[in-house]
């Protein structure tokens, strides 16, 4: 797939105030610091469309991008932040659950996952609840640009041995690097088949 136009649409903390036109939607989400707006701004071909910041999390509301003006690209709120109030953190978790749950276009959720590390009870928890709720999700391991070869699939490994110990089947996985682009055609590839199933 080939990405012709990408727009910030808007931003908002309500499932109610999100699009409403029916355009199918595909979301990003991960731990805080994981390179969630790089790698976005990579697959849309767009510097500053998605806000990176060297300061975990950054996106604290659902973002809609509209993408070819024919699908959205949502950049959801990290989950796991360490550094808010706990009351912020729930109001977080609630909004994202709220959109992941009761939002009838979400497509696929792609979670992303700092390849340079062992497999977090955060994320795996996050993502047996993904299954349990029936969301479609895919695997998006980041930084992949950090590890030699080998290394990533020593750690890959890993992570697939452990999602296996509560998983009959693995989901979609991908292996990007928003430095030098890897795993982006196969992200656009992959909407692009979803999308003519739809």
């Amino acid at each position: 797939m080939e990405i012709k136009t990408a727009e910030f649409l808007l931003s908002n903390t309500e499932i109610a105030k999100c699009p409403q036109d029916g355009k199918p939607e595909y979301a990003f989400i991960g731990r805080s610091n994981v390179g969630k707006s790089s790698l976005i701004n990579k697959l849309v071909n767009h510097k500053n469309l998605a806000h990176t910041s060297g300061k975990p999390g950054k996106t604290q509301l659902i973002n809609h991008f509209i993408i070819n003006d024919a699908w959205y690209l949502v950049d959801l709120p990290g989950y796991g932040y360490a550094k808010v109030s706990k009351t912020s953190r729930s109001k977080f978790q609630k909004m994202i659950e709220d959109y992941i749950l009761e939002r009838p276009t979400l497509i696929n959720l792609f979670v992303l996952i700092d390849s340079r590390h062992e497999p977090q009870k955060i994320d795996l928890e996050f993502m047996e609840w993904l299954g349990e709720s029936g969301i479609p999700f895919s695997m998006v391991f980041t930084k992949i640009d950090k590890l030699k070869v080998n290394q990533f699939n020593r750690n890959l490994k890993v992570y697939n041995t452990k999602m296996l110990e509560t998983w009959h089947e693995l989901p979609k996985q991908f292996a990007t690097s928003a430095e030098n682009g890897a795993g982006k055609a196969e992200i656009l590839a992959y909407i692009g088949e979803i999308d003519e199933k739809l």
